[in-house]
């Protein structure tokens, strides 16, 4: 007789049916588990004969075999524990084999029986929604699983014998509610900023239309101070950005007790990530912080410092949103809209361009420490600024700068009518000007005769190209959004330009 429990495996964050098929027949004591299946696979049959006796019943000296169907497919991780589990139970004879009918499984088992968290609950119980069915997931994820809609029946026990009485009627789980995380209003604020209203502004422009933005300053300018208050200044997600955040970090294994939050990612990884922690991979395709920051932040501190070829492995999630992993045998996809912060300084020693200082080595200080950014990387930058040394009388005599709350509601204003101006074209999928495709930006973008003049002559003046074109086009377009203005002026393209032309990097 053969069992069936239906799992599923992860492809990026969508998911892949698995039927998990247990037999048990007669023949010499073994314990087999097939269908390409990974070292964590492999050794859930300890797992699963551990907590089998912990919850009182016993392996028959049969012959058993487990096939993941298809076995074509390489299956990782250690959530098939439960469904194996729960196979083996149904071919025993200790629960009945339609018990588990109807469900998708997952979970890893401990050895004293109790069912642990594992990373996927939140893709996997979108995939039991739309195929109308339910779900079996550890009690720590079900306020994770139950973010996928109050109809979708689960079940959440905290162990396997917790987990056999609801399914015998004997004594029932309660379904789990969906938890939100409380994070406070603890974010570092604008108005600890002293001096640096040129960056404070740029800063301003770069959140309301989600703009990569680069600062290049000496040490001790601000820099890292500026880009950690940007998070204080966006505004929340919305329920279907928070969703696909969600999923990213399911599968990650990052959403700490299944809770949620609307809070928009910051990820800041050190100037030694590799390639593969920055945009994904490794042996089991994991998301890098690329897909982590997505809808969020990615600050790079110390750009320079960075591998050329890790900086340069950004240029395509940057481009197109999404990062594709591909292997010999597999081919992942992980979504990477995120924007880039980063700041760096403008040498090898920082201080070039400071009055009073020069380089020991003279120009190549500056030139040979910039020659680490490649140009097709620097023109993904839509605004970059420089950010002098604060000088002693901006801090004695500073006063307080305008706090993260009023900034916030003019980029929520600005945001909004973004929102509102991408659908009423039709482009639901764009939410901010950053975002807008070529074809698009020129659309909402209706430069008078003298806007456009000036566009033109920078243009042929600096030899912008034609993506470089288009974001200076998105910029102005954000400006004009947060003069709350419809109509994009002359002075809009002349700060945009700005921003882009205002010192010589690249």
């Amino acid at each position: 007789m053969v069992t069936r429990i239906q799992t599923v495996a992860f492809q990026g964050i969508n998911t892949v049916p698995i039927d998990v098929q247990v037999q048990v027949a007669n023949g010499l004591p073994a314990f087999n588990i097939v269908g390409l299946a990974d070292k964590a696979v492999a050794e859930s049959k300890e797992r699963v004969r551990a907590a089998l006796n912990a919850s009182g019943l016993s392996l028959p000296p049969k012959r058993i075999v487990v096939n993941l169907a298809p076995a074509d497919l390489p299956k990782e991780g250690s959530h098939y524990d439960l469904p194996i589990a729960l196979g083996l139970m149904a071919a025993i004879g200790a629960i009945s084999p339609d018990m588990a009918n109807g469900y998708l499984v997952l979970g890893e088992l401990a050895l004293d029986g109790r069912i642990s968290p594992v990373a996927g609950v939140l893709p996997t119980a979108i995939a039991a929604q739309s195929m109308e069915l339910g779900l079996i997931c550890p009690k720590v994820a079900g306020p994770e699983a139950a973010w996928a809609g109050g109809e979708l029946d689960i079940v959440a026990p905290e162990s396997l014998l917790a987990l056999v009485n609801h399914l015998k009627g004997k004594q029932m789980c309660v379904r789990p509610q969906p938890k939100r995380q409380e994070l406070g209003a603890d974010l570092p604020d604008m108005a600890d900023i002293k001096g640096q209203e040129s960056a404070k502004r740029a800063l301003e422009v770069a959140a309301a239309g989600a703009h990569n933005f680069l600062m290049v300053g000496p040490p001790g300018a601000g820099k890292s101070m500026l880009a950690a208050r940007l998070p204080s200044i966006l505004p929340p997600l919305n329920p279907r950005e928070l969703l696909d955040v969600s999923m990213v970090q399911s599968v990650a294994g990052q959403l700490a007790g299944g809770q949620l939050s609307d809070r928009r990612p910051f990820r800041a990884p050190h100037h030694s990530a590799s390639m593969a922690a920055l945009v994904g991979g490794g042996l089991k395709v994991k998301p890098g912080e690329v897909s982590l920051a997505h809808n969020g932040i990615l600050f790079l501190d110390e750009l320079p410092e960075f591998s050329p070829q890790v900086i340069d492995s950004l240029r395509q999630p940057l481009e197109s949103g999404e990062t594709i992993i591909a292997r010999a045998n597999n081919r992942v996809t992980y979504p990477s809209q995120f924007q880039l912060v980063a700041a760096m300084n403008p040498c090898k020693c920082g201080m070039a361009g400071t009055p009073g200082h020069t380089c020991r080595r003279g120009a190549r200080c500056a030139a040979d420490y910039q020659a680490r950014l490649s140009g097709p990387f620097l023109d993904r930058i839509d605004i970059r600024i420089d950010v002098p040394a604060v000088s002693a009388l901006d801090m004695i005599d500073g006063g307080k700068s305008e706090p993260s709350e009023a900034i916030a509601k003019r980029v929520a204003r600005a945001r909004q009518l973004q929102h509102e101006r991408f659908a009423q074209m039709g482009a639901v999928t764009t939410h901010t000007n950053a975002r807008a495709s070529a074809d698009v930006i020129e659309k909402v973008v209706e430069l008078k005769e003298n806007s456009k003049k000036l566009l033109v002559d920078a243009a042929e003046k600096f030899n912008l190209s034609a993506r470089a074109y288009h974001r200076v086009l998105k910029v102005a377009r954000t400006l004009a959004d947060l003069d709350n203005q419809p109509q994009v002026e002359r002075q809009h393209v002349a700060e945009a330009l700005g921003y882009r032309l205002n010192f010589n990097l690249g």
